[in-house]
């Protein structure tokens, strides 16, 4: 099994629940969203992220306003909605059981090989 591949693969179910962590903070504009992915580490092109920011928008789940910019044209900052708020929730609630589970795993001695 490729490893790379398996790590992309838990970085990507990670991804949205990471998105909606940085936007409960404050509304961002998508390159400041890159930017503090890239700073915990979790490296996403702009060509991963806006599909996934049009989808989470197209899902209620987000907002956006457009905010002049001073260097160059105006830009979409995004923003949770009350109802993306309700999602963070259920989706913390579905980290701590997962950690809780891995934890118990990791935990369990297993039998010595024979």
């Amino acid at each position: 099994m490729n490893i790379d591949n398996a790590k992309s693969q838990m970085r990507k179910g990670m991804l949205e629940y990471c998105i909606l962590l940085i936007l409960h903070r404050a509304p961002a504009y998508a390159t400041d969203i890159i930017q503090q992915l890239e700073e915990a580490r979790l490296i996403v092109v702009e060509g991963t992220l806006y599909p996934l920011l049009t989808r989470l928008k197209n899902d209620g789940l987000l907002s956006y306003q457009w905010q002049e910019s001073t260097q160059g044209p105006p830009r979409k900052y995004y923003a949770l909605t009350q109802e993306g708020e309700d999602f963070l929730t259920a989706m913390d609630q579905a980290w701590v059981e997962l950690e809780n589970t891995v934890s118990v795993l990791k935990a369990v001695q297993l039998p010595p090989a024979e």
